[in-house]
């Protein structure tokens, strides 16, 4: 389903959880699947950081994701199998492409 080489490009997604009640419910239910997901993805180098988005009362209302596929469609197959995604957690997603700043991006270490 993913391509495992190539020229890749990254693409910043912004995953919002949905407003109702059984939203922290669902995201339960879903986690064990969603963080298996994405561990493997980050092993493959296709997820490089994460981080939980935050409201002012500091409750998780989504999650912004850095990612490295070799194309948008890529991304979009991803997020057809994605837990948060087929579990109904997240209910608006803005992809847009982006580039990692030289200061962040990993350097192998000698």
């Amino acid at each position: 389903m993913f391509a495992q080489e190539g020229d890749n490009m990254e693409f910043l997604v912004l995953a919002y959880d949905g407003a109702d009640g059984a939203v922290p419910g669902r995201r339960l239910a879903n986690r064990a699947a969603h963080l298996e997901l994405i561990g493997k993805l980050v092993a493959q180098g296709k997820v490089l950081y994460g981080a939980a988005i935050l409201d002012e009362a500091e409750r998780m209302i989504g999650t912004a994701l850095v990612c490295d596929f070799p194309s948008r469609a890529e991304v979009d197959a991803w997020l057809e199998v994605e837990p948060y995604v087929t579990g109904g957690v997240w209910k608006k997603i803005d992809i847009q492409r982006c580039k990692t700043g030289p200061a962040f991006v990993k350097k192998p270490s000698k």
